[in-house]
């Protein structure tokens, strides 16, 4: 089959990566991609958020499936133009997507699923921020409404930090703060079943020890040994299933991918949040794994045709993200980088790069993904921080406690 992946990060990145390793897949194609990207796939330059553009693009290269990666072209309504246009695509429709396009909305589907997860708060005025805030106490969790590609969450015990942040988002949804470790799992969706993926973790702080700001990731690691028995699942069965059950009850039925951030609280797992496509740097681990082609899985995802559970490899995966200077506030961009031919056991996949004449640069917050897989947890991450060890980049910086 042709595939046309669209999207330019390491989470495409890692798309692209398996796609071409489907022998069912015989042409590959990514817009706008990255240099990374372009080693495995023919890029081509197209506004992403156009659906227009990427319609009439899947239209010229007679595509059998499109693939969108980012969210913001899902809420941007490209998966609704590419269907209408007459092709398969994975990832939900403009409308379905609003479950991480609109954090309210997400919680107005729980709610009506009868899903675990915080009590919450929507709040448009200072009045109601300050009321939500003093009615679930510190540590206070304020959630952007919108997009905001990862960052938009303040979890903070400042109370003036928390309400500067409601004041500076348009709506916000301030929720109680759920105890307990935090895990994501994806499950792949075609309307009306699901089946799941790898338990994976990643690690949203900046800085070692979970300090600094939150960002779109720093790293992740799966599998997770000591997750409990049955989780799963559990997830699939009070979360994912009730999830994509109620949306097709409102005649939105959801193709794609469920990403779900959970928090294993003392109370059992309760939902953090849904995000409408694979997220990023999990993808990247969680693809490592996965054994069975991924291009058939896409397919049966946008054709209403899954069936058996995914199959993945023994042993793990670890990735570690090294990012520019200033990230996640200014990024420095233009630096070159040196040092990304993969070893042995690890691989780099590029995030945030660009080809200035014959020398890569970076072009983004987050630039690279190192990936490094082995037997078990210890081996993986030593092979990749072994090859994040040969990589340059001047002000680059990286979390040295990835799944440790």
């Amino acid at each position: 089959m042709r595939v046309l992946v669209i999207g330019s990060g390491g989470r495409e990145h890692a798309l692209c990566r398996s796609l071409s390793l489907d022998p069912q897949v015989s042409e590959l194609h990514c817009a706008p991609g990255n240099p990374g990207i372009a080693q495995v796939a023919t890029v081509h330059a197209v506004d992403p958020l156009d659906p227009g553009e990427v319609a009439e693009l899947a239209g010229r290269l007679r595509v059998d499936l499109v693939v969108v990666g980012p969210e913001a072209p899902l809420v941007a309504g490209v998966s609704d133009a590419v269907r209408e246009a007459g092709f398969a695509c994975f990832g939900p429709s403009r409308d379905a997507a609003m479950i991480e396009g609109s954090k309210a909305f997400a919680k107005e589907i729980m709610k009506a699923a009868d899903v675990p997860t915080a009590r919450s708060r929507a709040c448009t005025t200072e009045e109601e921020a300050a009321a939500a805030l003093d009615e679930f106490g510190a540590p206070y969790v304020v959630k952007d409404d919108g997009l905001a590609a990862g960052k938009g969450v303040v979890v903070t015990g400042d109370r003036d930090k928390a309400l500067a942040h409601a004041l500076a988002c348009e709506r916000v949804v301030i929720e109680e703060y759920l105890d307990g470790p935090e895990v994501s799992l994806f499950a792949l969706c075609d309307g009306s079943t699901a089946v799941p993926l790898q338990l994976a973790q990643d690690f949203k702080r900046a800085y070692d020890g979970d300090e600094g700001p939150n960002t779109g990731g720093m790293g992740a690691y799966t599998p997770l040994p000591w997750a409990p028995d049955g989780l799963t699942e559990q997830v699939m069965r009070e979360v994912v299933h009730p999830t994509i059950g109620e949306l097709a009850r409102r005649g939105l039925p959801y193709q794609g991918v469920l990403y779900v951030g959970l928090a294993l609280t003392s109370k059992g797992p309760k939902v953090i949040e849904f995000n409408a496509r694979f997220g990023d740097p999990e993808t990247q681990v969680i693809l490592d794994r996965l054994e069975t082609p991924l291009g058939g899985l896409l397919m049966a995802s946008a054709t209403g045709e899954l069936g058996l559970d995914p199959v993945f490899k023994d042993g793990c995966a670890v990735t570690v993200v090294i990012a520019a200077e200033n990230y996640p506030e200014a990024p420095v961009k233009g630096d070159a980088i040196t040092g990304v031919e993969p070893s042995e056991d690890a691989y780099v996949l590029h995030a945030g790069t660009k080809q200035d004449g014959g020398t890569l640069v970076s072009n983004g917050g987050r630039v690279l993904s190192v990936v490094g897989h082995g037997p078990d947890q210890q081996s993986a991450r030593q092979a990749a921080y072994d090859l994040v060890g040969r990589i340059t980049m001047r002000g680059s910086f990286h979390r040295t406690d990835i799944a440790r």
